[in-house]
C-alpha cells in the first residue's frame, strides 16, 4: 500500500516550514509532485529509474534524476531535521506526553556503507537508531545512525542528548515526563542522564546486572504496558522497504530518509483517532 499524502499536507505542514534561502536549482514541477515520487520511492524501494514519472507529473513532465537530484541536495542540507523540529512545533496538539517511549531498530545493510557493523542476532552487517515516541507512538526524535555492532546504550548520553536538544528546540521541555524503555537500556549513566533532565525513568532490570545496586528502582508495570505503541512505529518505519534493508551508502541519506518516512504517520494518527471517536460516539447514541 503506497502512503497518499495529499497536496494541502505536503505544502502546508511540510514545504511551509522550508527556509526561504534556495536549496537546489529552480524546476518548473511543483515541488509538492516531488515530494510524492520521492515518498513512493521510500515506501516501495524502487530503483530511482523505476519511478512512474508520469502518475506524479502531470502537467510538466520531468526526468527521474531531477527527483533524485532534489532528494541529494535536501539530505545534504539536512533540511529534513530543521524541517521536522518546526514541524513537531506546529503539530503538538497531535502529541500525548503522559508518557515517552525510547527504541532502538536496526536496518541491515547490504551494500555496507557509512555506520555498519555486523550484528549477531541479525546474522547480517545493519546500522542502528534510536527513536523517542510519544504515549500513541507518534515519533518525536531520532538519534543519528550509528553501527550495528554496538547494542543500544552505545554512546547512549551524546545520543540521548541530542534527542532531548531537538526536542527542545521544538519548544518541549523534558521536565516531568515518564520515559519507557526495554531492559537493553538498563544502565546507570542512562538513569542518571534522565533524573539530570528531569525525566522519571521507568525501564525494565536487564537480569545480567541485578546485583548492581541502583537495581533498588521500581519499575511500573501498568506504565510500562504503553511501550509497546514504540513497536508500532517500528513496523510502520519497517513498511517503508527502502528502510527496511538499507543500499544507500551514506548514513546521511539512511537518517534523512527515515526522517522523511516519519511524516507520515501524522495523518494516519489523526484519522484513527477520529475514528476512535466516531465509534465510541456511535456506541453510546450520540450524533457527531
Amino acid at each position: 500500500m503506497v502512503v497518499n499524502l495529499s497536496k494541502e499536507f505536503i505544502t502546508e505542514k511540510i514545504l511551509a516550514f522550508f527556509p526561504e534561502k534556495k536549496l537546489a536549482r529552480k524546476t518548473k514541477a511543483p515541488l509538492w509532485q516531488i515530494v510524492k515520487a520521492i515518498i513512493y520511492r521510500l515506501k516501495t524501494g524502487c530503483q530511482w529509474r523505476e519511478l512512474p514519472i508520469q502518475s506524479f507529473f502531470d502537467e510538466v513532465l520531468i526526468c527521474w534524476q531531477t527527483v533524485y537530484y532534489y532528494f541529494n541536495s535536501w539530505s545534504e542540507s539536512g533540511i529534513w531535521q530543521k524541517v521536522w523540529i518546526q514541524f513537531l512545533a506546529h503539530e503538538k496538539s497531535c502529541l500525548d506526553l503522559s508518557s515517552i517511549q525510547l527504541d532502538g531498530s536496526h536496518t541491515p545493510a547490504k551494500r555496507g556503507g557509512e555506520a555498519v557493523g555486523y550484528q549477531g542476532r541479525k546474522k547480517s552487517k545493519t546500522t542502528n537508531a534510536l527513536f523517542l515516541t510519544d504515549k500513541n507512538g507518534l515519533p518525536i526524535a531520532m538519534s543519528p545512525p550509528f553501527a550495528g555492532n554496538h547494542n543500544d546504550l552505545f554512546e547512549i548520553e551524546s545520543h540521548f542528548q541530542k534527542m532531548l536538544a531537538d526536542l527542545q528546540l521544538s519548544d518541549f521541555s523534558p521536565d516531568g515526563l515518564f520515559m519507557n524503555a526495554d531492559a537493553g537500556f538498563d544502565s546507570k549513566k542512562l538513569r542518571e542522564n534522565c533524573q539530570k533532565m528531569g525525566i522519571i525513568p521507568n525501564i525494565d532490570h536487564n537480569k545480567r546486572n541485578r546485583k548492581k545496586a541502583y537495581y533498588q528502582d521500581i519499575i511500573d508495570e501498568e506504565l510500562y504496558k504503553e511501550r509497546f505503541s514504540v513497536e508500532r512505529t517500528n513496523a510502520w518505519i519497517d513498511a517503508f522497504k527502502i528502510l527496511l534493508i538499507r543500499f544507500e551508502k551514506k548514513s546521511r541519506q539512511l537518517g534523512e530518509s527515515t526522517l522523511f518516512s516519519l511524516y507520515t504517520y501524522f495523518p494516519k494518527t489523526k484519522f484513527l483517532n477520529k475514528l476512535i471517536l466516531w465509534i465510541l460516539y456511535h456506541r453510546m447514541g450520540k450524533n457527531i
